[in-house]
């Protein structure tokens, strides 16, 4: 009788682990890790190629870091504002990581938006990519838990009284609203270039600022079709999406990059710094 109720016990238990682990490798992944799927299509990696040489100094921006709630520090690189304000940008870069064109772009914004603090967080901890293979490998080695954790860090850095704008590329722009998600009633503004959409209504139903987004039609991945439903979706929640669509390729506002497409940088960026203006007096 002992044996028969051990093993009624073991298969019960079984199924229960079978169950949970099924229910885990079924559910479907976030929209960071779907865009970070991409990066195992050999068409993917091919279409980013590899970023020109670029040098970037600045007698105002500098390094930083601020623990997280993992346990860990995170790096960053701050431009602070001339004067004391509330009013910060967050700055999620591209798939190469940190390097300096995230750096002499966000430079770039900190002058034309005049008294901001711009902040680059770094959600590659460190590792910066000078080709696509590791590009693509670092963007997959990237787990949600500790690019919110570094998120949310930055968040606790720059204090409760912030006006929190993101602003993003490629992989950032996902993450630029998956930031300003978790920035909660401190989000101000929300910029995203050819990132990954939030798919998730119930999710875009919860956040507390206006979207910018940028796009190319010529994108085999955020192609217009993707986009397309995020704006459904945006209606859908109820919350206002702003979007520009160019006859460019993804990553066309990158200057280091083969297949920059100035015409549409000049239209996106001037649209993006009066949408940020008007949200960060």
């Amino acid at each position: 009788m002992k044996k028969f109720l051990l093993l009624t016990l073991l298969v019960f238990c079984s199924a229960i682990a079978f169950s949970q682990s099924k229910a885990v490798c079924c559910s479907s992944p976030s929209a960071t890790q779907q865009f970070a799927m991409l990066a195992s299509s050999k068409d993917f990696r091919m279409a980013h190629k590899n970023p020109l040489k670029m040098h970037f100094q600045s007698s105002i921006g500098k390094a930083i870091s601020y623990k997280t709630a993992d346990g860990k520090e995170a790096n960053a690189y701050l431009f602070p504002a001339k004067n004391q304000t509330n009013n910060y940008l967050l700055v999620i870069h591209e798939w190469w990581g940190l390097n300096d064109f995230v750096k002499q772009e966000s430079g770039k914004i900190y002058t034309a938006l005049g008294n901001v603090n711009v902040i680059d967080l770094d959600l590659y901890d460190g590792k910066v990519a000078t080709n696509r293979d590791d590009a693509g490998k670092y963007m997959q080695a990237v787990k949600d838990d500790r690019a919110i954790a570094i998120i949310n860090g930055a968040i606790a850095y720059i204090g409760p009284k912030a006006h929190i704008a993101t602003i993003g590329w490629c992989f950032g722009g996902g993450w630029s609203l998956q930031t300003s998600l978790l920035a909660g009633k401190q989000a101000a503004a929300c910029v995203m270039y050819y990132g990954m959409p939030e798919h998730d209504i119930s999710k875009l139903k919860t956040l507390h600022c206006n979207v910018l987004g940028n796009f190319a039609n010529k994108d085999q991945w955020i192609n217009p079709k993707v986009v397309g439903k995020f704006a459904s979706d945006m209606k859908a929640a109820g919350k206002k999406l702003y979007l520009h669509q160019y006859d460019a390729d993804h990553g066309f506002a990158n200057p280091s990059n083969p297949i920059y497409n100035s015409d549409a940088t000049k239209d996106a960026y001037a649209n993006t710094i009066e949408f940020l203006k008007r949200r960060l007096r």
